[in-house]
């Protein structure tokens, strides 16, 4: 008789493709980012803040905070499910990370709309 171990691996295609998903809007925002940082008049304080006030920029670097979170999560599972094979330990680490990750995806809101 064959023991079976489930360890949760059966993603396959979903996670794969929002691995690549959150990548491509990644690499978008930072493209975009490092033209406006290029096209900016000067870095300085005033030019700083006016680019942070704005919504679209607030929209955009959650949306890229967001993708960051969860491309880092599916990583972070996918090595925990290889190579942490005690279930107690590997639930205890899935609780640690994911309690991180929503810590800093509220902390990174807080940060950019000033809540």
């Amino acid at each position: 008789m064959v023991k079976r171990e489930v360890v949760g691996a059966h993603y396959g295609l979903r996670d794969w493709l929002a691995q690549r998903i959150t990548a491509l809007v990644m690499a978008v925002y930072s493209v975009l980012m490092v033209l406006v940082f290029i096209r900016m008049p000067a870095l300085d304080y005033l030019h700083w803040k006016g680019l942070w006030g704005l919504p679209a920029v607030r929209f955009s670097t959650v949306l890229f905070l967001l993708s960051l979170y969860y491309h880092a999560w599916i990583g972070m599972r996918d090595i925990v499910m290889d190579y942490i094979k005690d279930p107690g330990l590997r639930l205890a680490f899935y609780i640690v990370v994911i309690g991180a990750l929503i810590c800093y995806a509220v902390w990174s809101v807080q940060i950019l709309w000033g809540l």
